[in-house]
């Protein structure tokens, strides 16, 4: 026998495996990114999040003093300085060299020679520089360091991103954006399900594989004819017209889902509150939504997430002035038209997901429940 008591099929280990996978790629480049959001943008530049937690190695390049500031030290003159006075910065010399084809060809400590002049460069990044005669020139020798440099994290850049002008703004935007766009399109979807469920009418099947259609509908080509809409009818770019254009694009998946899970209740009880005289009112305000609220949830976490994260909708339909501006707005306001500023963008990526993870924990149980449901009916 293939399937014994008590034992996985093969198919089920590849479900587990390929479940086990998915969760992998999305959990390592999150923790990835979380690490980025702690380090400084030359750490990010120079060396990948896995190495955040052991030293890293870079080169410096560093300018000595000018040779008017060479003493005269026991017979020879002598030029001091530390390779990290220039860069702001600290770590452990392990390598140097007076080429730019040779620098790493001593190590720390040593003695190198060179034409009418020696070099030596300590751990600390202290060099010496001993001339037999006194140095001429305006600018000073170059050194070549290999420096290793300790991990370090910073909170520079959340204090950057929470605090920069205009945020607190933006955040309250985000949610008077967010909160109306998620509750009207469910109040909606909540009786075009109940209807498309359990009512007859003629065209309801009609019905149903037209909103199935529009599940399938780019929203990219429906931005500017929609928005030509709203101004021709005088609303311009405002909250409401961005209430209205989330709900057009939610409507769709949010008739689907809850009509599927309101099908899929038991029909007895539709039945028994229709024999007591209960009108379809009734039924839907005391008995569907009550047993409806697993899928109201999954519609409104999903709703809540599409909307604050959203940032192409909110440029079309509500603009970018300063008292318009929602968060994914105000981050791409700070990271300027470049985006090359990849520390502050790591941390403005944990900020905007704050909220939408606490919706999302708050109410996961509730979204594998809508999500299933109506999939298997009883006999």
């Amino acid at each position: 026998m293939d399937n014994i008591a008590g034992t996985k099929s093969s198919l089920t280990w590849a479900v587990n495996i390929a479940v086990g996978l998915l969760v992998l790629l999305w959990v390592v480049p999150t923790f990835g990114l979380l690490i980025s959001s702690f380090r400084d943008r030359d750490a990010i530049t120079t060396s990948g999040w896995w190495t955040a937690l052991s030293a890293s190695e870079q080169n410096i390049v560093a300018r000595a003093s000018a040779p008017d500031t060479a003493r005269q030290v026991d017979g020879v003159w002598v030029i001091e300085g530390n390779v990290f006075e220039d860069e702001g910065g600290a770590g452990t010399v392990s390598d140097f060299g007076i080429s730019i084809r040779e620098p790493a060809a001593f190590k720390a400590g040593e003695v190198a020679q060179d034409d009418g002049h020696t070099l030596s460069v300590a751990e600390n990044g202290d060099y010496v520089f001993t001339y037999a005669e006194q140095p001429s020139g305006k600018r000073g020798e170059r050194v070549f360091t290999t420096v290793k440099t300790p991990p370090s994290f910073t909170t520079a850049n959340y204090t950057r991103v929470l605090f920069s002008e205009g945020i607190g703004r933006s955040f309250v935007n985000t949610f008077t954006v967010t909160i109306p766009a998620t509750i009207i399109p469910i109040l909606v979807a909540a009786f075009c399900a109940y209807a498309l469920a359990w009512m007859d009418f003629p065209g309801r099947a009609i019905l149903i594989a037209l909103i199935v259609g529009l599940l399938v509908v780019p929203l990219q080509m429906s931005l500017i004819p929609l928005l030509r809409l709203h101004n021709s009818i005088g609303l311009g770019k405002g909250y409401l017209g961005i209430w209205l254009a989330h709900t057009g694009f939610g409507l769709p998946l949010a008739v689907y889902l809850l009509r599927n899970y309101i099908a899929g209740l038991p029909k007895e009880i539709i039945e028994s509150a229709k024999v007591d005289g209960a009108t379809d009112f009734e039924i839907f305000r005391r008995i569907v939504l009550p047993l409806s609220f697993p899928a109201l949830a999954s519609f409104a976490i999903f709703q809540f997430l599409w909307v604050w994260n959203d940032l192409l909708v909110a440029t079309v339909f509500l603009g970018n002035t300063e008292s318009q501006l929602v968060m994914t707005g105000r981050l791409r306001e700070l990271l300027g038209s470049r985006g090359g500023d990849w520390d502050i963008l790591a941390a403005s990526a944990f900020v905007s997901i704050a909220v939408p993870l606490v919706v999302f924990f708050a109410m996961q149980k509730f979204l594998v429940r809508g999500l299933l449901a109506g999939s298997v009916k009883g006999g």
